[in-house]
């Protein structure tokens, strides 16, 4: 999107310059210049009548700050302008951008208010108009932008930052000290429309990169050049992208009403955003989106909230520079991984999806088990999908009334991902919530384990998941504190344990994973945990129907089974024996079952000898085992 807010935060350096350029002074005389031409970068500047008030400069002072072709840095040059006002009229902005792109920005009333040593107090502008020619209909298009004012510019901060070249390390250097744009609307060729009400932003400055920053912006547009087939293109692209981000530093910004239009695919979506909000420091530190909403067709989801907080972007810009220096291969596992470090946690809060109520299709080729038959044929007379149909309101016998197709409806009331940074890219501890997930449970139905439970008459599943793992890289171990399911009136299984062997080779790339942890990996402790609350009785009900039994004589079945037959299929050993005795227990009094194992070797029972073994029991005999129920 070429808009103020990419003149003002992203080609600041090249453009506003000009802006100031253009407006008038008044303070000992008036001076005015007509036609005044000057390059910025790759951008021309036209400004038609340029009005001085109140300045001490006299006609050519003004006209030599500005005078084309001049070899004084514009840093020096901007440092002499001095007036109570600047203002022009209009001032139109060309830029020559790669591949035949030309982006021409036309500002409208600009003023310049207190302009002291190339410092301004305050400017503003009416409006501006963008158009956008390219041979890419993706890039072809334009817009407009209502009033603009920006406060505390330093102009000479800026000719710095755009031409004099740094290495990325030195102080920030403050540019601007709010931006506010409003009413800012585009639209592309290829049926794209963006809209924004507002955009509020603070404290914005930046530091000195290699090449300036025009040099660095020239880069990453790579005129003329193709940065996938040209590996020199792409590793100047990716080390200055690398460079402005080291180098940008925003206190934070408000965005207000966004919305997204794209009518280029067949089916228009349209995607809304109350709020984006950014702040650096403070207890409200990160990115936070309110709002949020995106529909299309008969689909459509809305968040209440999403926040991304605690992120740390040295990770981000240094496996930036990595892949940089390496620009001919493809990156690896690793280095993707290290992108991902340092993200922080990120919040979804009162998530709402629709979907359209047609029935997922069928696998080509996919053999439906008796089990997948039973459940398909039990689901159609006893699932009640929780249905939505949102009617407008009509008249009754309106023919023209268009009443929309019935949804089903995904819920979720928080879901959390929150990584820490540690070495070799891997993160060193990860924990996934989801929290009060609630969808029809014909959406399931099909998939493995979960899909059988439409066939035991649940309608919806209510449904919380947690994940939470680390990992230590000079012990070489990974711990399970927690992997859990849990559900309303069905029941939960939770599952903790530690791995062994998982080095940093493993999230090399270099060698498949799973090759490596097979014959590095070892199993240390697992423990299973099995809750019930009402699943085990509908299973042994839907089960002793299809039987032709009474539930508490197939119970006594399972009772048998589990004392005699499980032991005999597990070795039949001491720990086979307590695995049986506890899952009787479990079938005759179904509340709680649990299951320990850990391995007797220190270094852990290792996944070849798992995969190797001859029988269960070889496994067991290995392992300190533990069953209990109840």
């Amino acid at each position: 999107m070429a808009s103020t807010l990419g003149l003002a935060l992203a080609t600041g350096p090249v453009v506003t310059v000009p802006v100031i350029a253009q407006e008038g002074a008044a303070a000992v005389q008036d001076v005015t210049l007509t036609d005044v031409t000057f390059p910025l970068g790759g951008t021309t500047v036209r400004i038609p009548k340029l009005v001085a008030s109140g300045t001490r400069l006299s006609r050519d002072d003004l006209a030599a700050i500005f005078r084309a072709g001049s070899p004084e840095p514009w840093a020096a040059r901007l440092a002499r302008l001095d007036a109570s006002s600047l203002t022009a009229p209009v001032l139109v902005a060309d830029y020559a951008g790669p591949k035949e792109t030309r982006q021409t920005t036309t500002y409208r009333e600009v003023m310049a208010r207190n302009v002291r040593a190339g410092k301004i107090g305050e400017l503003v502008a009416a409006g501006a108009t963008l158009t956008i020619g390219s041979p890419d209909p993706a890039s072809k298009g334009g817009g407009t932008y209502g009033a603009l004012r920006i406060t505390d510019v330093d102009l000479t901060a800026l000719a710095r930052l755009a031409a004099e070249a740094g290495d990325g390390k030195g102080p920030v250097l403050p540019i601007y000290g709010s931006l506010q744009v409003s009413d800012i609307a585009f639209t592309y060729e290829r049926g794209t429309t963006v809209k924004i009400a507002r955009f509020d932003g603070r404290d914005i400055g930046a530091r000195q990169v290699p090449g300036g920053w025009n040099g660095a912006l020239d880069n990453i547009a790579a005129p003329g050049a193709d940065p996938a087939a040209d590996p020199a293109v792409k590793r100047g692209a990716l080390s200055a992208g690398a460079d402005l981000l080291a180098a940008t530093a925003i206190g934070g910004f408000d965005l207000r009403s966004l919305s997204v239009s794209d009518s280029s695919r067949g089916t228009p979506v349209l995607t809304e955003i109350g709020r984006i909000g950014f702040a650096s420091g403070g207890p409200e530190a990160g990115l936070t989106l309110d709002d949020l909403t995106v529909s299309g067709g008969a689909t459509r989801t809305h968040l209440g909230k999403v926040r991304l907080a605690g992120t740390a972007m040295a990770p981000f810009i240094a496996a930036l520079r990595r892949i940089a220096a390496d620009p001919d291969g493809t990156p690896s596992v690793s280095e993707m991984r290290d992108l991902a470090a340092g993200l922080g946690t990120l919040t979804l809060t009162d998530l709402v999806t629709d979907l359209p109520d047609d029935p997922p299709p069928a696998k080509r080729g996919a053999l439906e088990t008796p089990s997948q038959k039973q459940a398909d044929a039990a689901a159609r007379p006893l699932v009640k999908s929780r249905v939505v149909e949102t009617r407008p309101d009509v008249k009754a016998g309106d023919p023209l009334a268009v009443v929309p197709p019935p949804t089903n409806r995904i819920t979720l009331r928080e879901a959390s991902l929150g990584p820490v940074p540690a070495g070799a890219g891997a993160p060193g501890s990860t924990r996934l919530s989801l929290t009060g997930l609630s969808l029809p449970a014909s959406l399931v139905a099909g998939q493995p384990l979960i899909g059988a439970l439409p066939a035991y008459g649940y309608g919806d599943l209510d449904l919380d998941v947690a994940a939470d793992a680390a990992w230590d890289e000079s012990a070489r171990t990974v711990t399970l504190n927690e992997v859990s399911v849990s559900g309303r009136d069905i029941g939960r299984v939770k599952v903790t344990g530690q791995f062994g062997g998982i080095g940093p080779e493993l999230f090399s790339g270099s060698v498949p994973a799973q090759t490596m942890l097979m014959f590095s990996g070892s199993a240390r402790a697992l423990d299973v945990t099995v809750e019930n609350s009402g699943l085990f009785e509908r299973f042994l009900a839907a089960q002793a129907k299809d039987l032709s039994l009474k539930p508490d004589e197939l119970r006594k079945e399972y009772v048998t089974a589990s004392v005699l037959g499980v032991p005999v299929i597990l070795g039949n050993g001491p720990a086979a024996k307590e695995i049986g005795a506890a899952m009787g227990q479990f079938v005759v009094n179904p509340g709680k079952l649990t299951l320990r194992a850990k391995a007797k070797e220190p270094t852990g029972l290792g996944f070849i000898d798992i995969g190797t073994a001859r029988s269960p029991g070889a496994v067991l005999d290995r392992l300190d085992v533990e069953a209990r129920a109840n």
